[in-house]
C-alpha cells in the first residue's frame, strides 16, 4: 500500500525532512543526510516518569501507578525470553541504548553497517514486551540499587533537591527511578497495563537519519506494523495535580562527599500552564537569550565571578518548558556558595531595572541561531531534539522563524515576569562533615 509523505523543508538549514503517518497513527520521520557513514534511529514514546495518573478517553477509567513505572519498563523491555537485546545490536555491529525523561521514553541505536537489521531489531523489541514474575523481580533488585546509588549522587541530589523545593505537587519533584518503595509495587500486571496504554504506536514517533532512502524505511516501518494486529486507541488523558503558585521552601542544604559545595538557584514558572505550542516553544527561545545575556560565557558577570574564582567552566544557566510546568536552574560548583547568591540575585535586579541593550540582543539572538546551525552536524542531536519538540507539538525546524519574530520588548517583560523573588529556592550541596 502507498503511503502518503509530507515534505517538511528548512531553508535556514537547507534540509528537507520526510514524514509519513503510518497505520494505526505512528509518525515517522526520515531526515536524509547523503554522505554520512553513521545511521542513527529513534523509536520514542511520550510516556514519562510524570505520568503516573492518566485515563485512554474510550476506556474513560482512571490509572494511578506507582513512581518509576515508566523507566522501569525501559529497563525491562531490553530483556526477553531471548536474552539480553544490548548482545544482539552487538552482534550486527550496532550500539544501542535508551532513556527516560520525565516527559519521554525513547529507545535507539546508531550503526555504520547492517542498518535494515539493527533497525528490524529496534522495532521488533520495543514492540514485543516480555514481563514474568521472576524477571520483574529481579529488575526490582537491579534498579533499587541504582535508586540507591543516586541517593548519594552530588549532582543528581543537588537538582531533585531544587525541584522538590520548587514544586509541591506536580509530580517533575519526584525522582525518575522511583523510590524503592514504589518499585516494589509494580508487577507485570501494571507493566503491561501500562505499556499497553503508552506504547501504542499513536503515542509514539520513529525519527531516522543518515545516508537512507526515506521510502526504503517507510516501507520497512509499515511491514513491521502491518503483522502487529494494532487497532486505532482513543487518545490518552494525563491527569495532574493542581499545583500552587507558592514553592515548598527556599532552602535545601545536604551535606554529601563533594570536595566543594555544589549551589542550584532555582525559578519557578507558572506560566506556562496557559501556553501551548508555538507560544511555548518562543517563551523557551526568549527565556534562552536572556539567560545567555545575564549569565553566557561572553558576558561581564561570567569572567567576573570566574576572575573572583566562585565559578568554573561548569557553571550554567538553563531553563526547561514543558507543557504543565517550567523552571529555571542557575549555578555548579562553588567555593563560596553565599557570595555566588548574592551576585546572581544582583544581577537579576540590576537587569529588571536597566534591561537588556538592542545590540545584546542582537548579538545573542545570531549565537543562539549559529548553535542551532551546528546542531544539525550531529545525527543524534538532530533526532533527539526533533521528538522532544514534536512530543510538545512544536517544530525544532521553526525554531529559526521564531527567532526573526522574538522583539528586545518581549525578553525585557520576560525578566520581569519570570525571575519572581517569591518563587525561588536554593538547592545546596555541602561538603560532609569530619567525624
Amino acid at each position: 500500500m502507498a503511503v502518503h509523505c509530507n515534505l517538511i523543508e528548512n531553508g535556514a538549514l537547507q534540509e528537507t525532512l520526510y514524514y509519513y503517518r503510518l497505520y494505526p497513527g505512528l509518525d515517522l520521520y526520515v531526515l536524509p543526510k547523503p554522505g554520512y557513514y553513521k545511521k542513527y534511529a529513534i523509536f520514542s514514546t511520550r510516556f514519562g516518569s510524570i505520568d503516573n495518573r492518566f485515563r485512554v478517553e474510550t476506556g474513560g477509567e482512571i490509572s494511578i501507578v506507582p513512581d518509576g513505572v515508566a523507566h522501569f519498563l525501559e529497563h525491562k523491555l531490553f530483556e526477553d525470553d531471548r536474552g539480553n537485546v544490548f548482545d544482539r545490536f552487538a552482534a550486527l555491529g550496532g550500539s544501542a541504548n535508551a532513556f527516560t525523561s520525565f516527559t519521554q521514553t525513547a529507545y535507539l541505536f546508531s550503526c555504520t553497517a547492517n542498518f535494515e537489521k539493527n533497525f528490524q531489531l529496534l522495532l521488533d523489541f520495543v514492540q514485543e514486551p516480555y514481563f514474568t514474575e521472576q524477571t520483574v523481580q529481579k529488575e526490582q533488585g537491579i534498579i533499587g540499587q541504582e535508586i540507591k546509588m543516586y541517593e548519594d549522587h552530588p549532582h543528581w541530589r543537588v537538582f531533585f533537591n531544587l525541584l522538590e523545593a520548587l514544586y509541591r505537587e506536580h509530580p517533575v519533584r519526584n525522582d525518575i527511578a522511583g523510590t524503592a518503595e514504589s518499585i516494589a509495587m509494580i508487577t507485570p500486571e501494571l507493566l503491561y497495563r501500562c505499556y499497553n496504554t503508552f506504547y501504542h504506536p499513536s503515542n509514539m514517533a520513529l525519527f531516522v537519519v543518515g545516508d537512507l532512502t526515506p521510502d526504503d524505511v517507510s516501507r520497512q516501518v509499515e511491514a513491521n506494523l502491518a503483522g502487529r494486529d494494532y487497532q486505532p486507541m482513543g487518545s490518552i488523558v494525563r491527569i495532574y495535580p493542581q499545583e500552587p503558585a507558592e514553592i515548598t521552601r527556599d532552602r535545601t542544604v545536604q551535606e554529601l562527599v563533594v570536595s566543594e559545595p555544589i549551589f542550584f538557584l532555582g525559578f519557578k514558572d507558572m506560566v506556562v500552564e496557559k501556553l501551548a505550542g508555538r507560544d511555548l516553544m518562543r517563551r523557551e527561545i526568549l527565556m534562552e537569550l536572556v539567560l545567555d545575556i545575564m549569565f553566557g560565557t561572553s558576558e561581564a558577570l561570567y569572567n567576573d565571578l570566574y576572575r573572583d574564582d566562585l565559578i568554573d567552566i561548569n557553571f550554567g544557566a538553563e531553563y526547561t518548558a514543558e507543557n504543565n510546568y517550567a523552571y529555571t536552574m542557575i549555578g555548579g560548583e562553588t567555593k563560596e556558595p553565599e557570595q555566588l547568591y548574592q551576585r546572581i540575585m544582583e544581577t537579576v535586579l540590576k537587569a529588571k531595572k536597566e534591561g537588556i541593550t538592542s545590540e545584546q540582543f542582537e548579538r545573542h539572538r545570531r549565537k543562539i541561531l549559529g548553535g542551532y546551525i551546528r546542531r544539525f552536524n550531529s545525527l543524534e542531536v538532530i533526532a533527539n531534539n526533533f521528538l522532544a519538540y514534536r512530543f510538545r507539538d512544536t517544530d525544532l525546524f521553526e525554531l529559526p522563524s521564531i527567532l526573526h519574530e522574538i522583539r528586545r520588548e518581549e525578553a525585557i517583560a520576560l525578566i520581569e515576569e519570570n525571575f519572581e523573588p517569591a518563587r525561588h529556592a536554593v538547592s545546596l550541596i555541602l561538603p560532609q562533615a569530619d567525624g
